[in-house]
């Protein structure tokens, strides 16, 4: 598996990794409810997806494996991870965990000192098993919930 910066020419397959996933593996947040599923959905297009890779502030990685992607993730520079999902063929592969590794390292070279999420009530152990604490709940105005969470980065090594 090789985790990589995503480049435009992955935004269609990246979308459909993104959309199988929440459908697929997000069964206990959305619960097959169609309206809170098409709140999820809206903005995981091509599109969008295109804009995100080619945002200044936004760091958009895949995970590509027998040239196939098969995990998406995403930080903005203010470091807050913004996307992390499987494709639900590769889930339990450790495909989450070394997209989120390469984030936090991204994130700790731009001197962010702490990460915030939101994760999901799916992958919420995942996040806690990864260090992250559950942060302080916020009212969802029109979006689908979450639950909060944060991880402290240590001192950043000095060469």
């Amino acid at each position: 598996m090789l985790i990589r910066p995503a480049m435009v020419a992955d935004a269609d397959e990246a979308a459909s990794v993104l959309r199988r996933s929440i459908c697929d593996l997000c069964l206990s947040d959305h619960s097959g409810d169609a309206q809170t599923l098409a709140q999820w959905l809206a903005n995981k297009t091509p599109e969008n997806v295109r804009a995100w890779i080619e945002a200044p502030d936004c760091f958009i990685v895949v995970a590509e494996e027998n040239g196939a992607i098969i995990g998406v993730g995403g930080a903005s520079h203010s470091g807050e991870i913004t996307l992390n999902y499987v494709a639900p063929e590769a889930r339990f592969r450790g495909v989450s965990k070394a997209i989120l590794k390469s984030l936090e390292a991204y994130l700790n070279l731009l001197g962010c000192e702490q990460i915030t999420l939101t994760s999901t009530r799916a992958a919420r152990t995942f996040y806690i098993a990864m260090g992250y604490e559950d942060g302080e709940a916020q009212e969802a105005a029109g979006e689908q919930a979450g639950l909060p969470m944060r991880k402290s980065l240590g001192p950043k090594e000095r060469g």
